[in-house]
């Protein structure tokens, strides 16, 4: 029954977040009897009501969607591809911000880091590591984890990695969603991937952590700042993340403004 799931759900999200039945009923404007009912699904609850709960819950679009759907309600938050045409101004802001990191590499990925679209510059940096810019479907998790990729160039390799599996690992708690945490027990299966209780005792000793890539006698340190669009109404655009890549000496930096220069040549 509807009542039933969205019960379980409504539960399964509370205890997610960490909150007492008093403490949600206080964030919602209902009173705990009524939110003890609607776990109990001893009481339906009406589609604003679980608007509301959802908020209270800060759930994500797509999980406000699945919360609608276990009380029995159409989806309220629509999903699009990003090719959609309605979508062209969402599009052409994340080609121009791309554009605008030139000579540096930005990615456009997935909450699940599957690689959408990229800059000059990135490909200019998976040229130099890799030789060539891989074909097909890439996910930049596997690739920075996995063992026969980034992972042989990246000489702080594993600082990196548990920076960013703590990263996965918070959206696995965030989101609650199967997917992210498949591609968390994904990563985690990797050879020589350390443990996450090992995270948090390792601590980088400058202000941000560095990508320190090394291929043959070239060096390049590069740190990344990660970009959301801001009050998302479409569940493609809530997931989608700009990541851009910026040198942090001169040496890095000389070395994709020579990148550029010579894709540039005639």
């Amino acid at each position: 029954m509807a009542s039933e799931s969205f019960a379980a759900n409504l539960r399964s999200w509370r205890e997610r977040r960490g909150y007492p039945q008093l403490a949600l009923a206080g964030r919602a404007g209902i009173s705990q009897r009524h939110l003890s009912f609607l776990e109990l699904g001893r009481a339906a609850p009406s589609r604003e009501m679980v608007d509301r709960l959802a908020v209270a819950l800060d759930l994500p679009l797509r999980q406000h969607n699945a919360l609608l759907l276990a009380a029995g309600f159409a989806p309220e938050w629509k999903q699009r591809d990003l090719a959609a045409p309605d979508l062209a101004q969402v599009t052409s802001a994340l080609d121009y911000m791309l554009a605008q990191q030139e000579p540096y590499p930005a990615f456009v990925v997935d909450r699940r880091w599957n690689l959408l679209r990229a800059n000059a510059g990135a490909a200019a940096l998976v040229t130099f590591l890799l030789g060539a810019v891989p074909s097909g479907s890439v996910n930049l998790a596997d690739a920075l984890v996995a063992p026969d990729v980034l992972r042989p160039f990246l000489e702080n390799w594993e600082e990196v990695a548990v920076h960013f599996l703590r990263s996965v690992n918070a959206d696995a708690v965030a989101d609650g969603t199967a997917e992210t945490a498949d591609l968390l027990r994904r990563l985690m299966a990797y050879p020589g991937v350390p443990p996450l209780s090992s995270i948090a005792s390792l601590e980088s000793p400058g202000p941000v952590v560095c990508f320190r890539f090394r291929k043959g006698d070239d060096r390049l340190s590069l740190f990344t700042t990660i970009a959301t669009l801001g009050t998302p109404q479409d569940v493609t655009l809530q997931d989608i993340r700009v990541e851009s890549f910026f040198p942090s000496d001169a040496n890095s930096a000389d070395m994709f403004r020579a990148w550029a220069n010579v894709a540039k040549t005639p």
